[in-house]
């Protein structure tokens, strides 16, 4: 029976994640830009969705165009490991927090990504703020980033199977 923890599939699973000595193995899908990279296509997916939906509400009174928060990847780039920091070695050494780790979020968990209410710089006298041109661009904006970061993830993983010997 597939999916039920018995099958090939599953046992391939639980052998790719039992600890080795004593550590979790890692996976290419769980290395930390591989995350990143898989948020990001994810917001954009997002983000598509509300343009659309904005573009198919166009004429619709009294709508507001709508648009994702922008992701914060500065904060997860922080969060996503350790927190280097200078240790004061000695005590005529200017006081300095000592080394951390990150606020335990895992990598690939942005801030951002909330559907907010975006009105374009125009409102029509039915109260509807929708600009098709705007929001083709926004589109179109959209469309090329998610077009540069698959580009980005399948070189990624080239260069992974490259450095494991499996051109």
């Amino acid at each position: 029976m597939r999916g039920f923890g018995n099958g090939p599939d599953c046992a391939e699973k639980r052998a790719r994640d039992r600890p080795i000595d004593g550590h979790a193995a890692m996976t290419i899908g769980t290395l930390p830009i591989i995350e990143m990279m898989k948020q990001r296509m994810q917001w954009l997916t997002q983000r598509q969705e509300v343009l659309a939906q904005n573009v198919a509400n166009a004429d619709t009174p009294g709508y507001t165009a709508r648009d994702l928060k922008a992701l914060d990847f500065g904060a997860m780039v922080k969060r996503s490991g350790p927190v280097l920091a200078p240790v004061a070695t000695q005590a005529l050494h200017i006081g300095s927090p000592a080394a951390g780790a990150g606020n335990g979020l895992r990598p690939g968990q942005a801030t951002g990504g909330q559907i907010v209410k975006q009105p374009d710089f125009e409102t029509t006298p039915g109260g509807n703020s929708v600009v098709l041109e705007e929001q083709m661009i926004k589109v179109a904006e959209t469309q090329m980033d998610y077009q540069a970061v698959t580009g980005l993830y399948s070189k990624s993983l080239g260069l992974i199977r490259i450095a494991l010997g499996r051109s």
